[in-house]
């Protein structure tokens, strides 16, 4: 592999990381090869390459080794790709791909197109067109999280993106499942059963019927609601009597007065309920105003990483949990206390324990200090 270390700066000796990584996920990660800036390229599990520079940046650069290479040795200055827009016309990424091949032939790789053709036809490699090649590897990048986030692994703290191509919110991929549930109770109301009676599926969509509402829904939010009310005064519960409690319908306002009344832990979930029936609207504007809306911006990243992390989708709430602790400060201790309770209950401890070390050590109150030390040893 001399000519891939010379013309391509990828160099089978400098298999060796500037510092100790691992991926948050656990899984394996093997080093294979670097390059003259520090940089490294690591096999995951599945095959993929992962590249990770020396200042702390990573990214996905290939689904495969044979995939990683073609773009390796069809895209040489693939680091400055990362951002090209692949809506532009071919004559404006050619020439891009042009100069900085013209200033590898000058720098180091006089003998760059042969020493390409050279390695794809001895690897068995395709010649794929460089827009393919960017193609793919953006593709790959976007890949990057949450599976593939990789930590310092001294201290825990994760990498940047290598790219800084635009991706999805959180909230769209949590939740695109209640979305879809929504769409099935609307069209079918024989699957109303199945889907209100599990607790993800109606906690999801009653988070999609939030940010979709229609006057049609008020029955099947009834249903949701007094499934839900099993499950004690959750915040869904609350949700659910906001969202049946603007419809404005007095048999409602009954409903959610008798169910305050029976239990004081409802009475305090339905603050400042009202006594009459004409102003349960009014009483249900103000609550969502204040504490829900119809903008899935608005929303705290805790509750789409809680339901993620309910739904199943684990890496994907511990890459969104990780990214928040990295970015916290002195003025969020309330939020690191909530990020340690979220990471333990996503099993998890090690960063669940960085959270709350640094929650601790924020403390003035010396009871609050010592009860984040004692969770802190209990981690």
């Amino acid at each position: 592999m001399r000519l891939a270390a010379g013309s391509f700066d990828f160099d089978l000796d400098r298999a060796e990381h500037v510092e100790d990584v691992r991926l948050a996920s656990g899984a394996p990660l093997k080093a294979v090869a670097g390059d003259d800036t520090g940089g490294t390229y690591f096999i995951c599990a599945d095959g993929a390459v992962l590249y990770a520079s020396s200042e702390g940046e990573a990214g996905l650069i290939g689904a495969s080794m044979d995939e990683a290479l073609e773009i390796l040795f069809g895209l040489p200055g693939w680091h400055d790709y990362t951002e090209l827009d692949l809506a532009a016309d071919d004559e404006a990424l050619e020439a891009v791909f042009n100069r900085t091949e013209d200033e590898i032939r000058h720098s180091y790789g006089p003998e760059l197109d042969a020493d390409r053709s050279m390695m794809l036809s001895g690897l068995g490699l395709r010649e794929l067109s460089r827009r393919e090649l960017l193609h793919r590897l953006q593709e790959s990048l976007l890949r990057t999280e949450p599976e593939f986030l990789l930590l310092n692994a001294d201290e825990g703290c994760a990498y940047a993106l290598l790219d800084r191509l635009r991706r999805p919110p959180l909230w769209q991929a949590v939740l695109a499942p209640g979305r879809t549930d929504l769409a099935r109770m609307r069209a079918d109301r024989t699957c109303w059963g199945a889907i209100a009676g599990d607790p993800v599926r109606r906690a999801t969509v009653l988070r999609a019927a939030q940010y979709d509402r229609q006057p049609a829904d008020l029955q099947l939010l009834r249903i949701l609601l007094l499934q839900e009310v099993r499950r004690g005064p959750t915040e869904e519960l609350r949700l659910a009597a906001v969202l049946v409690a603007l419809h404005g319908e007095s048999q409602d306002h009954a409903l959610l007065w008798s169910l305050r009344e029976t239990d004081p832990d409802f009475h305090f979930l339905l603050s400042a309920f009202p006594d009459s029936p004409r102003a349960l609207t009014q009483w249900a504007a103000d609550f969502d105003d204040s504490s829900y809306g119809q903008d899935p911006h608005d929303e705290s990243d805790l509750t789409w990483t809680a339901l993620a992390r309910r739904q199943g989708q684990t890496e994907m709430a511990r890459a969104a949990l990780i990214r928040i602790l990295d970015d916290t400060g002195p003025r969020d201790a309330a939020l690191l206390g909530s990020l340690a309770n979220e990471l333990k209950a996503l099993g998890d401890l090690g960063q669940a324990i960085r959270a709350r070390r640094l929650h601790a050590s924020l403390q003035d109150d010396a009871d609050k200090r010592g009860a984040a030390l004692v969770d802190l040893a209990s981690l």
